[in-house]
């Protein structure tokens, strides 16, 4: 049987660069963020925390979903299962998170969904750590590990951040939806736009940049 890559040694796992070394780091960091917003009084710090654990999920996620689970279903028998039933729970956790960006803080509604988002994140950990990545382990060398941990990083960095409900789980979909979606989520994010701010918000900026772009390059080729 497979061995729970949460008790293996870094050694074990292939290395800091392997891509199951990369995965538990970013596991014990959604954890440790998660009992910080549980543990934290309601306000200033709270949200912080939260919004750190929403843009850590998603761009993690999304390197998964781009890179990791193409490679488990070309290289584990029953790969197609395993990673339809994480699939699963990173759909529900978009959904529920969806709801929490456009609710008001505070409010029951959202401390319930809140709560039900952290532990279906705390089952997927669970159920990657135990189940999934333990037969990728098996399936792969390390050598691969590494190519597929270098990848994820790359992607990770430039993932979407923010939940985007009807975007496919699966390439070429999620990939061709993703550069827009990174641009717009990351711009949101370096602005300290609300999620549930209005799109032209976060579009603003860019477009005046791009603006000032365009006419400064026209400027110059009049001289």
């Amino acid at each position: 049987m497979a061995r729970t890559i949460a008790q293996q040694t870094e050694e074990q796992l292939g290395g800091a660069d392997s891509v199951l070394a990369r995965q538990r780091r970013d596991h014990r960091e959604m954890t440790r963020l998660m009992d910080l917003y549980r543990r934290t009084a309601p306000g200033e710090d709270a949200e912080r925390a939260l919004k750190d654990v929403v843009q850590l999920v998603f761009s993690h996620a999304f390197a998964e979903e781009s890179v990791l689970w193409p490679a488990v279903r070309r290289s584990v028998p029953d790969g197609e299962e395993l990673t339809s039933r994480v699939e699963e729970e990173h759909q529900q956790i978009n959904d529920l998170v969806a709801d929490i960006e456009r609710l008001a803080p505070g409010s029951p509604e959202r401390e319930d969904r809140i709560a039900r988002a952290f532990a279906l994140i705390e089952e997927d950990i669970r159920d990657e750590e135990d189940l999934l990545l333990p037969r990728l382990q098996e399936a792969v060398d390390t050598a691969a590990q590494r190519r597929l941990g270098a990848a994820w990083e790359a992607v990770r960095r430039t993932a979407p951040t923010h939940p985007h409900p009807v975007i496919p789980r699966r390439p070429p979909g999620n990939a061709v939806a993703g550069v827009p979606l990174s641009v717009y989520d990351r711009t949101r994010d370096a602005l300290g736009i609300s999620p549930s701010a209005p799109p032209w918000k976060a579009l603003a900026v860019p477009g005046a940049l791009l603006a000032a772009v365009v006419l400064a390059a026209a400027w110059r080729r009049r001289r």
